[in-house]
């Protein structure tokens, strides 16, 4: 590497193999996250995200007591919730969060015995940690493959539902006056927004990962008001999050503050540098000026 590269990265960052499956997870991870979670702001659900995140804590301790992959039990628990928040019904804005709310209620308790659960019974001491703020360099070469899958299973339901799913969110009562089946439509969305926070909690953990769902795609849509250029640019706001954050990680094991440290969690960096586009976004946006 040159001198200036040498500067940044610190010697064996390319060569690592937690490092390139960290990368691949959270390129994929970024991509359902950013193309979600700009028809989550538009439709003005990010308490459902939140929420879905919140709950996936219930999902990830009980994977960790019965011996699965946190993955799985995110997957499960987001799916359900999801199911719970539409069965509750959804079909106008105050509907949705009073659903949300209540589903939230019903499964936070649950999330804090389980957690509970595992500080106690558990062996793996980091298992609390794990659930809570994730941990990119912990995958194992086998999550790639589930991950990518249930990333394209979620693009895959968006793109189906596309122009609906657009016409819906920006205004209800026109779908619904030219046909769209607006429940099947919100079901759909629901499903691909419970694979993209279980993808969102497995990187980044279920405390912070509203804020890969959110953060980029409020910030593009700050900047453009056409959504496939807001998809395009929370794409590369995530991506270059994400990619940065694994860097700046892996670089702070060869910090000497604070002393006999292991290293920052790539999560913290994530969601500063996710904080930071916003504000830019915000400062630059002409919208915020008017």
């Amino acid at each position: 590497m040159s001198s200036a590269l040498r500067a940044i990265i610190e010697p064996g960052f390319f060569a690592s193999s937690p490092v390139q499956l960290a990368l691949e997870v959270a390129t994929a991870v970024a991509l359902v996250a950013s193309v979600i979670g700009v028809f989550t702001v538009i439709r003005g659900q990010a308490f459902a995200g939140h929420s879905l995140a919140d709950l996936n804590a219930t999902g990830g301790a009980a994977a960790f007591l019965v011996g699965v992959g946190a993955l799985w039990g995110f997957i499960a628990i987001s799916i359900s919730a999801a199911g719970a928040m539409q069965a509750v019904g959804i079909e106008r804005r105050r509907g949705r969060d009073l659903a949300t709310g209540i589903v939230l209620g019903a499964g936070l308790g649950l999330a804090a015995l389980l957690l509970y659960l595992v500080s106690t019974t558990s062996h793996d001491s980091g298992a609390t940690n794990l659930v809570l703020f994730g941990s990119m360099f912990a995958f194992s070469s086998s999550t790639i493959v589930p991950v990518v899958a249930l990333g394209l299973v979620a693009l895959a339901i968006v793109a189906v539902v596309y122009r609906p799913l657009l016409l819906s969110s920006v205004s209800p009562e026109l779908a619904a006056a030219r046909g769209v089946p607006i429940r099947l439509v919100g079901t759909l969305y629901l499903l691909a927004l419970a694979a993209a926070v279980a993808l969102s909690c497995l990187a980044i953990g279920a405390i912070l990962s509203t804020a890969l769902l959110i953060g980029p795609p409020a910030a593009a849509l700050r900047l453009t008001r056409r959504p496939w250029l807001a998809i395009a640019a929370a794409c590369a706001i995530a991506l270059t999050s994400c990619w940065v954050g694994v860097l700046l990680a892996y670089d702070s094991y060869y910090w000497d503050w604070p002393p006999h440290q292991d290293g920052w969690p790539v999560s913290f960096f994530i969601v500063t540098l996710v904080f930071l586009a916003y504000l830019a976004a915000r400062t630059r946006s002409p919208r915020s000026r008017r």
